[in-house]
């Protein structure tokens, strides 16, 4: 039986633009600690689908979990932007606790 990592990677070799593909990928390779390969497919929906909301908040705590504080703040500020515009309000709810929680332990940890 194929995994389900095998089929969205030939999904995606079948349609590379598919962002959604893109997005379940990366999460399905979260689960295995494949950080590196998620990180990637996150970064390029974000810059090639960039109203694709539900990347900013998994790229943000992806960005936390390895550490690069200042990149999870510039991702989840940006993702309200979007969806502020989009009108999403779901996902710009998500974003603002994201930052908001993210921001008090960075203050705690000076």
């Amino acid at each position: 039986m194929e995994s389900k990592i095998s089929k969205l990677a030939n999904r995606l070799k079948e349609n590379p633009t598919d962002s959604f593909v893109k997005f379940a990928l990366a999460l399905e390779l979260l689960k295995i600690d494949q950080q590196e390969k998620a990180l990637s497919l996150f970064k390029n929906i974000r810059n090639n689908d960039p109203d694709y909301s539900g990347v900013y908040y998994h790229l943000g705590k992806l960005y936390e979990e390895l550490g690069e504080n200042n990149l999870a703040l510039e991702c989840y500020k940006d993702g309200i932007v979007v969806t502020t515009r989009l009108k999403d309000q779901h996902s710009k709810s998500e974003l603002q606790g994201a930052l908001i929680n993210l921001e008090m332990e960075i203050e705690e940890s000076l």
